[in-house]
């Protein structure tokens, strides 16, 4: 696997801005599934947010930031912000954390969580077996079952195609949907989504089976890398099918008064 380069390298700046830009078209295509969610530049960041509603119902704020300092960040969040909102700061893989750490909880933000930022340069793709049947979601019947099975609305005929921009992917055990990935194309890069095996049949390389056939048609179709933010648990599988971490999300909400 290439290593990454430090953080002040031209080219890594490069890839963690392509990683970020995947990371919030992505997020926001997600997002729009139910209602229009905007990824626009605001000055240096990233604003995540609802399209404009009949009524001021809106949905949580994401701002997205890299190499911006939290006083300013706070600054023209809180200038442009209709209501809710949280950050989502994202550390280069090498860049010391404190500091930001420090500034947001003096400007009165606590962390909430963090997430590694991985990318996937589909150079290499393993292949690995799965007592499951991994297949992609082409049909409206198939469609239904993996609603039922994850608790969410079935996905709109036009996301069923093959020139989609949401490849939907599921894994079958005895003909029961037991696990789900999404891809979303995003320019030349591909975003990860909503990736879940359930408990019972995990450790069994069901996921990993998974994440290797989106990757093998994320290339296929003619994308240049693969991005994704992973849990904590996460982040010990996605490397073993060729991801590598590149950041850090840190994701701060202000403190209720």
């Amino acid at each position: 696997m290439e290593e990454i380069a430090p953080s002040g390298d031209s080219a890594f700046k490069r890839a963690i801005a392509d990683a970020i830009r995947v990371f919030v078209h992505g997020f926001a295509f997600t997002r729009s599934l139910t209602h229009p969610y905007l990824a626009e530049r605001v000055g240096p960041l990233w604003a995540l947010r609802d399209a404009p509603r009949p009524r001021d119902d809106y949905r949580n704020e994401e701002w997205v930031a890299h190499g911006v300092e939290p006083a300013e960040i706070d600054r023209v969040v809180r200038a442009h912000t209709r209501g809710r909102f949280a950050i989502c700061l994202i550390c280069a893989v090498d860049e010391p954390q404190a500091p930001a750490r420090a500034g947001f909880k003096a400007l009165g933000y606590r962390l909430l969580r963090t997430e590694p930022l991985m990318i996937h340069r589909l150079a290499q793709i393993p292949h690995f077996d799965a007592p499951a049947v991994i297949e992609r979601v082409t049909t409206v019947e198939m469609a239904k079952q993996l609603a039922k099975a994850a608790r969410m609305r079935p996905m709109a005929s036009a996301h069923l195609t093959s020139d989609s921009t949401l490849r939907q992917y599921v894994a079958r055990v005895d003909d029961q949907v037991v696990g789900w990935v999404a891809s979303i194309a995003v320019a030349d890069a591909t975003w990860c989504s909503n990736m879940y095996v359930r408990p019972d049949v995990r450790r069994r390389g069901i996921a990993r089976a998974m994440l290797c056939r989106m990757l093998q048609d994320d290339l296929a179709a003619g994308a240049q890398q693969a991005v994704l933010l992973a849990s904590h648990t996460g982040a010990k599988l996605y490397p073993v099918v060729g991801y590598e971490q590149i950041g850090t999300l840190l994701l701060f909400t202000p403190r209720r008064p």
